[in-house]
């Protein structure tokens, strides 16, 4: 395990946060995409975070939406998953909670300058 990745081996978020321009203009793109994973009973899990980090790896933007019968809350979901995903939270509405993780080979959501 290197400095720069987790427990799990993923990539860590890195020390520079996403600025407000750049997280409103991801929250902007990810209006009309639907929730790719679902937080139910279960939690969160090593297999939900595995799931997540799949659809970063696809899509790098992904909306995640914790059901009414999680045990969790969309803060708490969003940061576990943020961590263990190696992700930025970008904004969280309703139950809803949106990921971003730029692809380190082939990003495909051009972020604006800083």
């Amino acid at each position: 395990m290197t400095e720069t990745t987790n427990e799990a081996g993923i990539e860590k978020r890195p020390k520079s946060p996403l600025t407000s321009k750049q997280k409103k203009f991801l929250r902007g793109e990810a209006h009309h995409l639907d929730p790719l994973v679902r937080v139910g009973n279960s939690g969160l899990t090593p297999q939900l975070a595995e799931a997540v980090l799949d659809a970063l790896d696809t899509h790098e933007l992904v909306k995640v939406k914790v059901l009414e019968g999680a045990p969790v809350d969309k803060n708490e979901a969003g940061e576990y998953l943020a961590t263990h995903c190696g992700a930025y939270v970008v904004g969280a509405i309703g139950r809803i909670v949106i990921l971003y993780r730029r692809h380190p080979k082939r990003p495909m959501v051009p972020l604006p300058s800083r």
